[in-house]
């Protein structure tokens, strides 16, 4: 009986000691849950806020490399700018150093010329020389039958290689450019139909056109390049009548001279002269 009463005591206790600990479970396990909800919302904020400065950064990162990339762009820019105007300045000193010896190179072959032209007429005079030595020597009686009527002809035939050859000279050797002038206008003056007119035209054309009179000198290589179709300086005159165009502002005549050379003599130094002023 009492044994009985002793295990139902303990049972008893047991089960009340079972039932008191469960609130306290419950209880903790709630405050557990109001402690874990009231720290949600500042983790959350600070997650939040941690995130938006890692975008932040990237952003920042993003703006650095463009900015970056900007300014290496406009380096690069300013530096190939800086590099077409030196080309450019290259450029125009190379066409002012073409124009100088452009113009040296018109110099260099008026004096070439002068010198042909000199050779030329000395070789033909020897020729005539020797073809009268040899007619003399070969037809007497008709030497002897010419006498009475030829020496006009032949003061005239030796005055006429003289005057020019005196014109010449002063340009050769005296360098004497102002007297030249009028010494080849009064061979012209004087023998009109000579076989050296087209080159004394020529001649006094050059040299009024080096004194700048360009009216004048015009009219000179105007006859040589009109009458003397088949002259060797008709090509030549052409190109300074287009040249004396250009310097006094007729650029669409000029142009039409410089044409014509390179037409009429496409494999010719005029033509290539008169080529590079078209270019120019």
């Amino acid at each position: 009986m009492n044994t009985k009463l002793v295990i139902s005591l303990s049972c008893f206790l047991a089960t009340g000691a079972c039932l008191a600990q469960a609130p306290v479970v419950e209880a903790q396990n709630t405050v557990s849950a109001q402690t874990s909800s009231l720290r949600t919302p500042a983790q959350t904020a600070n997650a939040e806020i941690g995130g938006m400065s890692v975008v932040l950064e990237q952003r920042l990162a993003s703006l650095e490399r463009i900015v970056g990339s900007r300014t290496e762009s406009q380096q690069r820019l300013q530096a190939q700018v800086n590099q077409l105007q030196r080309d450019i300045d290259e450029m125009r000193g190379s066409i002012e150093l073409h124009t100088h010896q452009l113009e040296k190179l018109l110099e260099r072959q008026r004096d070439l010329f002068l010198e042909i032209d000199k050779g030329f007429n000395s070789t033909q005079q020897s020729t005539s020389e020797l073809g009268d030595n040899i007619a003399r020597s070969t037809q007497p009686s008709a030497s002897v039958a010419s006498r009475a009527t030829s020496p006009l002809d032949a003061v005239n035939s030796a005055g006429e290689q003289e005057s020019y050859q005196n014109a010449v000279n002063l340009i050769l050797k005296d360098r004497d450019y102002v007297k030249a002038v009028p010494a080849f206008q009064a061979f012209l003056a004087q023998f009109p139909n000579s076989d050296s007119t087209p080159n004394a035209h020529y001649w006094l054309g050059q040299l009024l056109y080096n004194q700048q009179n360009y009216s004048e000198a015009k009219v000179q290589f105007t006859q040589v390049a009109n009458r003397f179709t088949n002259s060797p300086k008709r090509s030549d005159s052409l190109l300074k009548l287009g040249l004396i165009e250009k310097s006094t502002g007729n650029v669409q005549e000029a142009n039409s001279f410089f044409q014509q050379v390179i037409n009429e003599y496409p494999d010719s130094t005029p033509a290539r002269l008169a080529s590079q002023q078209l270019a120019n």
